[in-house]
């Protein structure tokens, strides 16, 4: 929750989803492990990834926290204007 509020707060994501917790089978150290994670969904324009990026790397407290990108191929042109607004307000 902390991440999340702290990412759309500075603006790097104009919103956020925390699903969980969700159950995750991982390799870690060389060993099969299981345990239970928080899936955070957060919203934002590709401009703004980079930023949205060094910020979760730099605030999260794994050293090598799972951070992906999933492009939005269809939106409204409302909901598209409205992340853009949110997240790039000076443009």
């Amino acid at each position: 929750m902390r991440l999340a509020r702290s990412a759309v707060a500075a603006r790097l994501a104009a919103s956020a989803q925390v699903l969980g917790p969700v159950t995750s089978i991982y390799w870690h150290l060389g060993e099969l492990g299981t345990g239970q994670e928080w899936q955070t969904v957060l919203k934002t324009t590709a401009s703004r990834y980079p930023e949205l990026r060094d910020h979760l790397l730099s605030e999260h407290p794994w050293d090598n926290p799972e951070i992906t990108a999933v492009e939005i191929v269809e939106a409204t042109d409302a909901y598209l204007d409205w992340l853009k607004r949110t997240v790039e307000p000076g443009d």
